[in-house]
This record gives structure tokens, sequence and C-alpha cells, in this order.
């Protein structure tokens, strides 16, 4: 029987805002700002080498004219260019070391981020789209906050000296380029917007085909059992088509950023070409100012280039910004200090657990839940949660381990309120079993020390053996070290449900959850379970949603839900004689006893 109407709602709430990208951009690379400074100040260096360039060659234009020797214009024309070259080079390799150093650190944060999500965020949330924002948006950032922001910065500053040195040389044809770069400069302010919104759609576009990929992924056997495959292909396809047109869209805002930079500077040299030969030809100009006026304007077209490149990676960082700020923005569950009451209370016995008219409900437009559920599991025993499907006894947990908050009333575990716990103290002392009983991929051992990673060798035998896994150890090439697969798809339902319950076990824990813990078990390993069930109800306190008329009738207290209300509590002799849907449910719906 599953607890349906207890499963978290699908509803995706609304993001919430970010906070500024450019500040969120300057957050980040401050913290690598040795490197990018180191970086950037060998770029400008470079970048005033180049500049000196024209400068020598109209020199080696007056030496000609003057019939005098090329060798010193030459030598530093040689220097120049070898200088140059070298630091153009060691630049951008510091700014780049800085970038990967920027994402690592965004990455960092952002793991931290995603896997402290509250439950209830990744329920609404697609898991392709997050890992979309920890990788490629990521990755966004790795030019943008390296390359981007100084190579732009170093652009502009080269644009201005080499402006400088056009109105030096020549005012008349000054005027003419300074039309050009007040063309550019109104294009780039209605173009830039426009990327940014772009890329935007684009990365989400992207976020979704990865969100459709990880669904698929997550039932595969479904999809191919139920020959979907054609259908599954469809949608997914037609979600790389709409992932393909958003990208063409900010290609294109891109492709006519690049445009509307360099038709000025042609139309520019055409008209300096035109304007300055008059000149020449009436006397009013040499023609190695010429040609050093249109090498200068060659060489802008660099800096142009780079500036407006820079501005464009820029709005796709933004974007990138934008994006993976909405995860830190997301509701997170943080490390809290332990409060006095919940220190009294840590001890090494059972953990006692009480209910106390609560009330419950996923979201504020959703049906509640639970409608004033109140009850004890008072310490060392088995209490057993049986009910209808959708009763609400799955919630119970989930409330206990705090992966909702109560709408109203309170959980107390010890006589704290679960919300006073640290959470680490509070999932510290409880072993969980889910129902579905997941495994990750990895190896078997690392999976079986996930809740308790200083379990030592002893420990591991002792629930191998518990928990009736010693003939899968054994027939597993390398034991405990053997991979299992994604989503432990090597092993079978019921190795994954013995798996789940000794890693519960190995954590030695004072109230333990069991979520239809034999639900996938033959006849002799269920039996063999049950009496691990009941060894550790000797020991902790025991909360079991049951669906097995042998593990209700062996339990020291049976709460009956139904309909999100505790209808009666008793044992099963009390219960069979005064309420008549335990009754009914003890002869229809639980199975018989093996």
């Amino acid at each position: 029987m599953t607890d349906t109407t207890a499963a978290p709602p699908g509803a995706v709430a609304p993001d919430p805002p970010a906070k500024a990208p450019v500040r969120r951009l300057w957050a980040y690379a401050r913290q690598h700002l040795r490197l990018l400074v180191i970086g950037g100040v060998l770029s400008f260096a470079g970048g005033l080498v180049g500049l000196v360039q024209p400068l020598i060659a109209m020199d080696v234009i007056d030496t000609l004219a003057a019939d005098g020797s090329l060798t010193r214009p030459l030598l530093y024309l040689g220097a120049v260019v070898i200088v140059g070259g070298a630091l153009s080079a060691l630049g951008p390799y510091f700014m780049q070391i800085a970038g990967q150093d920027v994402v690592l650190t965004v990455r960092k944060q952002l793991i931290g981020r995603l896997v402290r999500l509250q439950v209830a965020e990744v329920d609404r949330l697609k898991p392709g789209d997050l890992v979309s924002r920890l990788s490629s948006d990521t990755n966004l950032l790795r030019t943008v906050a390296s390359t981007t922001v100084i190579g732009g910065v170093t652009d502009a500053f080269m644009l201005l000296g080499g402006v400088a040195l056009m109105a030096w040389l020549d005012i008349a044809l000054f005027g003419t380029t300074m039309a050009m770069v007040v063309l550019v400069a109104v294009t780039m302010v209605f173009i830039m917007p426009r990327i940014q919104n772009a890329t935007l759609d684009s990365q989400k576009s992207l976020g979704d085909m990865g969100s459709l990929l990880e669904r698929i992924f997550s039932a595969f056997r479904t999809v191919k059992a139920s020959g979907a495959e054609n259908h599954e292909i469809a949608r997914l396809e037609s979600a790389a088509t709409i992932a393909r047109d958003k990208g063409v869209k900010a290609s294109f805002w891109e492709a006519l950023a690049g445009v509307a930079a360099f038709m000025p500077v042609n139309i520019a040299f055409l008209m300096v070409l035109g304007v300055g030969g008059a000149r020449v030809a009436s006397g009013a100009m040499d023609v190695g100012t010429l040609i050093g006026f249109l090498l200068l304007l060659f060489y802008m077209m660099g800096p142009i280039g780079g500036l407006v490149a820079s501005l464009s990676q820029l709005q796709t960082g933004l974007a990138a910004i934008h994006r993976v700020e909405e995860v830190a923005n997301l509701d997170s569950e943080e490390p809290q200090e332990a409060p006095d009451a919940a220190g009294e209370t840590t001890r090494g016995g059972p953990a006692q657990v009480v209910f106390e008219d609560v009330t419950f409900r996923y979201a504020e437009d959703l049906p509640l839940v639970h409608h004033g559920v109140t009850f004890a599991s008072s310490g060392r025993g088995l209490t057993a949660l049986v009910g209808p499907s959708g009763a609400g006894k799955t919630t119970v947990f989930s409330l206990i381990e705090r992966f909702y908050p109560v709408t109203t009333g309170s959980v107390l575990v010890d006589g704290v309120d679960v919300r006073d716990w640290p959470l680490e103290e509070l999932r510290g002392l409880i072993g969980y079993v889910e129902q579905d009983a997941p495994v990750l991929d990895g190896t078997l051992r690392e999976n079986l020390v996930m809740a308790a990673p200083d379990a030592s060798d002893a420990d591991l035998d002792e629930v191998v053996a518990t928990a009736r896994l010693t003939e899968l150890v054994g027939k597993l090439p390398e034991g405990l070290d053997s991979r299992i697969g994604y989503r432990g798809t090597t092993l079978s339902g019921g190795e994954r449900q013995r798996v789940a319950i000794a890693r519960a076990l190995l954590r030695k824990p004072r109230l333990l959850l069991l979520d239809e813990a034999t639900s996938q078990l033959d006849a002799a390993n269920e039996a063999a379970l049950k009496q691990v069930m009941l060894d550790a109800a000797e020991r902790t306190n025991v909360l079991v949603v049951a669906h097995r008329l042998s593990t209700v009738t062996s339990a020291d207290q049976i709460v009956v839900f139904d309909t999100g209300v505790v209808r009666a509590v008793g044992t099963h002799a009390e219960l069979v004689a005064t309420d008549e849907l335990y009754r009914d449910l003890a002869a229809s719906q639980l199975l018989t006893a093996a």
C-alpha cells in the first residue's frame, strides 16, 4: 500500500529574485584579485607596446623618405613585436588561471547550497536544471570573471589611447573617427541587454533539456518496458530544438554586435582614406602621418572587437550569475548551534517521539495531509503505523526528520520540538529506511557507511550478517568494494532493501524509522528481518509503517491512521475488538502472516 496522499506536490513556485549580478560577479572575482591584477597588468602592458607599433612604422617611413638607415627603427619594431607578443600571451594565461579558480569557488558554494536545499525545494525543482546550473552556467563564468572584465577594461584604455594619438596626429581625421566611436557606443547600448536576455533563455532551455534526460534515465527500464522510447525521444528532440532556437537567437544578437562594431570602423577607414588622401594631395598633411593614422585605425579594430566581445560575454556571464543566484536564494538547511534543552536530553537510550495536535500541508494552496495528529511512542519497543493508502503515515516520518515543517502543532523528540533541534544532531540519532530503499551509485561499502563513515570493519561485518547480505557480498567480485551501478541496478529489489536496512542499523540509531521495510523480501528473508526489527525494538524505539499482518501483531503499539487523523491506538487484540477500520484492514488489506 502506498501513501499517495502524502506524496510531495509537483507544483513549481515562482523563482525568487536574484541579487544584483554585477555585484555578485565582483564578489566572486575579488577572491582571486591578485592573479587577475597580474594578468591584467601584463595584458595592459602588451596593449601599450602594441600601441607604439604604428609610431615606429611612421619612423620607418620617415627614415625611408630621408634615405636614412633602417637598422635602428627595424630593431625597435622587432623588439616591440616580440615583447608585445610575450606580454599578450602571459596576461591571458594568468587570467585564465584566475577564471578557473573563480569557477571552482562558485561551484563549491553552489554544491554546498544544492546538497543543503530543503526537501520541499528539491521536490518542486527539476534535477536536470540544477545540474545544468552547476556545470554549464558556472563554466560561463570562467571567461567572464577573468578575461572579460579586465580584458574589457584594457581594451577600453587602448581605445582611448588610440583616440588620443589620432587627435595628436590630425584633428580633422580624428573628427571622422569620433563619429564612428559614438555610433558603436549607441548601438551597443541597444544590443547588449538583448544578448543577456537571449542567453538567459538559452541556458534555461538547456536546463529543461537536461531535466527531461534525467527524467528518462531515472525510470529507464519503465520507459523501455512501456515501449515509450519514441515518445520520450520526441519530447527530448523537441526540447533540443527549442534549445537550438534559443541558442541561435543569442548568437544572432552577438553576431549583430560584431557587425555593429566593425561596420563603422570600415566606413571610417574609407572616409579617412578619402579625406586623408585629399589632404596629402593638397599638402596639408604628409603621407607618413596618413599611414600612421591608418595603422592606428587598423590597430583600434582589435580593442574595439575585444571590447564588444567583452560586453557580449559580460551579458552571458550576468545571465549565468542570475541562474546561479536563484539557487543561492532557495531555502536551505543551515547548520545550527545546539540549544541547551536539546543538549540536556541527549543520551544513549531510546528516543521518545510525541505528536501533539499536528496539522500539515505541503503548500498553502494544497489540502491538509494531517488534521490534528496526536500520538506518542514513548521509548523502547515497536510502534506500527497502519491505515488506508493516503492516510498520512509516511508523512509522519518526514515530519520527524524535519524534511518539512509542521503547519501547526508540535513534533517532540525527547521532549524537545524538532524545530529546536540542530538538524545534524536530530538526524544523527535516527536511522531511516525509505519506502523505495534508494541505493546510490558507488560501491556497496560506500552505500553502507554513508550514514556512519567511522564504522569499523567489525561493525560492517555485523550489519552485513544481520541484514542477510553475507551471500550477496560473497558473490560480488570485489566483495564490499564492488560497484553496484546507478541506483543499485545490479541488485534485486530485496537486496536494495536489505542494503538500506543495514545502512540504518550501522548508525546504531536511538530511533529507527522503517517505511514498508520488508515489502520486497521473500518469506525467509522477511521472517529474518522481522526478527532483526524485533531485536532492535528491544534496544531502541522503532516506528514502522506496516503492511504485513505479521509485523502488526508483533507491535507493542499500533497507531491507526485514517484520512490524516489518528483513529485509534492499541494492541492488535484491542483494535480487532474495538475498531472496525482496523478489523477490516487486518482481514483484507494487511497480508496474512507467513
